[in-house]
């Protein structure tokens, strides 16, 4: 297969990356990563080109998405906050550049699988007690206007037979490698990364707030199975929101403070951010998840064993 992953860069497109290398039930013959910085080559597999590239020019990327790919991830984009504060770079960004991507498929092989990677910020106000895959989309950020658009127009690209298109509602992952970035969510990894490193973590929210998550290994493995996946009926909704979990942040809290003792919660401070507050709190924590089982996607098991993955893997 050749594929291509853009925000290759990125912590998700560089572990999606390295997993899909290692398959063995998918062939990967070749696998190119895109991104406006250029992405690192996993253990430089020969497989692998890296390209670094602004998606907003949409001759660059016709030079990419040639009529032999078999499937995009598209991964790239700037994190809610950021779009929150730069609204006309996250159009540019989190909009056109799906469309640039789109119409490239559309012009050389109706059949290209596209995998997009959307957000609960599609989400927001006055919400169900349980999310369907078909409620509503009813955003309360820019970035979720921004990839609730990309949802629709990946659904009718697909249905007019433009494209291959499926669409991955993730869950807020937990815990991410790194450093803090501008999501809303950032603080969601900082709570128990920073302390796990030693050093201090503000919490913005309150810790009764509810959350819906999901480890990196679980959505790497949903994103391959989205690879997989036979073809939906051009007609059902190609939007999947994957598997997840419902915690409190106080639970998570408690979770790590089991593992490491209660000490390590000293590294945890709670500066209170109404704006981040009010952005996370607007996301649902609760949704039915018995579609997204029934196609093969998989969930973790218990918060416990994430902070165990975090540990033994990217500490």
């Amino acid at each position: 297969m050749k594929v291509i992953i853009t925000g290759g860069q990125g912590f998700l497109g560089q572990r999606l990356a390295r997993t899909l290398l290692q398959q063995q039930d998918v062939k990967i013959d070749e696998l190119i990563l895109v991104d406006i910085n250029e992405p690192v080559i996993p253990n430089q597999d020969p497989r692998v080109r890296s390209i670094k590239m602004d998606l907003r020019q949409e001759a660059a990327v016709k030079e990419i998405v040639t009529a032999d790919v078999d499937a995009i991830f598209h991964l790239a984009a700037i994190v809610s906050s950021h779009a929150e504060e730069d609204p006309d770079l996250g159009y540019q960004i989190n909009f056109l550049a799906t469309r640039n991507l789109l119409e490239s498929c559309r012009a050389v092989n109706p059949n290209i699988r596209f995998i997009f990677s959307s957000s609960l910020a599609v989400f927001g106000g006055d919400l169900p007690a349980v999310i369907q895959d078909q409620t509503a989309v009813t955003p309360q950020s820019t970035y979720g206007s921004q990839k609730a658009m990309c949802e629709l127009l990946i659904n009718d690209y697909t249905r007019k037979g433009f494209v291959d298109g499926l669409v991955l509602r993730l869950p807020t992952i937990c815990i991410r490698p790194g450093k803090p970035n501008k999501a809303a969510s950032s603080f969601v990894s900082s709570i128990i990364r920073e302390p796990l490193t030693g050093e201090m973590a503000n919490c913005p929210v309150d810790k009764s707030l509810a959350l819906w998550l999901s480890s990196p290994d679980t959505v790497v493995a949903n994103f391959i199975r989205a690879l997989t996946l036979p073809s939906l009926d051009k007609r059902d909704w190609h939007v999947v929101n994957l598997p997840g979990f419902t915690i409190t942040v106080e639970a998570m809290l408690h979770e790590l403070a089991l593992i490491k003792g209660e000490d390590i919660l000293n590294k945890v401070t709670y500066q209170f951010d109404q704006k981040i507050n009010d952005i996370v709190a607007s996301w649902p924590a609760k949704i039915d998840i018995s579609r997204a089982l029934s196609l093969g996607f998989v969930v973790d098991n218990h918060f416990a064993d994430v902070i165990h993955q975090f540990i033994n893997k990217d500490l």
